[in-house]
Formats: C-alpha cells, sequence, structure tokens
C-alpha cells in the first residue's frame, strides 16, 4: 500500500473532489482511462469484474460498461451487475477528459431514475508522476449524499488502489 492517499473535498455542496497522486508518467495514467484493455483489469471495487467494456473515446462518444461482483465474501452483492455508462464531451490528451456518468442497462438506456453527473478528470505532470484531480458535479446535494451513503468514497479508493496496482504492473 502506497502513502498516496487519496483527498477528497466537497464545494458548493454538490461538487465533490478527489486528488491523489500516482507515481507513473502522464501519458501512461492517461491510457489507463482510455484503453478498454486496461480498464478492464482495474476500473471498480475490489471483487468486481468488468465483462463488458465498449469504449468509444472520442466526444459525443460513449463508454459502456458491466461491473459484476465476483467475490462471494461481499455476500449480498455476490453476482449482482451494474451497468453504467459514459458520454464524452471534452478531451484533450493527455490533460482532461470530461464525461457525464449514467447508470444504464445492458442495451445502454440511461436509467432516468439514477441523477447524472458530471465528471472532469485533470492530469497533472509532477516531474515523472502524475496528480490525478477528479472533480464529480451531481444535480444536488441531496444526489451527492445519495452516493456517499451508498459507500462511493471506499469504492473509489479501492478502485484507485487497484489502478496503482495495474500501474505498477506495466511501467
Amino acid at each position: 500500500m502506497s502513502n498516496n492517499s487519496m483527498v477528497s473535498s466537497v464545494e458548493n455542496e454538490r461538487v465533490l473532489v478527489l486528488e491523489r497522486v500516482f507515481d507513473a508518467p502522464r501519458d501512461l495514467v492517461y491510457e489507463m482511462f482510455k484503453d478498454p484493455e486496461h480498464l478492464k483489469r482495474w476500473w471498480g471495487p475490489r471483487g468486481w469484474e468488468i465483462p463488458v467494456c465498449n469504449v468509444d473515446f472520442r466526444p459525443g462518444g460513449v463508454w459502456h460498461y458491466c461491473m459484476k461482483c465476483v467475490d462471494q465474501n461481499l455476500g449480498q452483492f455476490y453476482g449482482m451487475e451494474s451497468w453504467g455508462k459514459a458520454v464524452y464531451k471534452d478531451i484533450v490528451e493527455p490533460k482532461t477528459i470530461n464525461y457525464t456518468d449514467y447508470f444504464s442497462d445492458a442495451e445502454c438506456n440511461t436509467n432516468e431514475n439514477m441523477p447524472s453527473t458530471e465528471v472532469t478528470l485533470e492530469f497533472i505532470d509532477l516531474d515523472g508522476k502524475t496528480k490525478l484531480v477528479n472533480r464529480g458535479e451531481y444535480v444536488s446535494a441531496e444526489a451527492l449524499k445519495t452516493v456517499m451513503d451508498m459507500g462511493m468514497l471506499q469504492g473509489i479508493t479501492e478502485t484507485w488502489d487497484r489502478l496503482e496496482e495495474r500501474l505498477n504492473e506495466v511501467k
């Protein structure tokens, strides 16, 4: 476990900002977010796999994925599938990725009952290391509270731990 822990803060009651420094070059960290072969190996909390991961990495393109719980120790979540889709808006390689994050189904239909999130990822070069800043803008303070109550911070922490492990494998 590295000492590069995640820092989180909330702005305007509905913007969640997450920051973490990864000991890997910016181009490689950026690549982790655009290449489905990489994404499949680290996206999602521990005990979850990505059996479906379709990425059309361009403005207007869609990333459609399924997270499936494969760890029996996670009890009620075991065997559960969670579908999501991201619609890319602005992409500036290797600096930023901006997208809208939705809950969806296997056919890529948006789940209108769940709030979408505006996400901006910023990749900052720190002399061979990379500071990743994830800004998630929710529709309301209530929507942010809902995902926080669902345990999102732990999920993102585990996801970024897995990202770090993947970076260490390939760099």
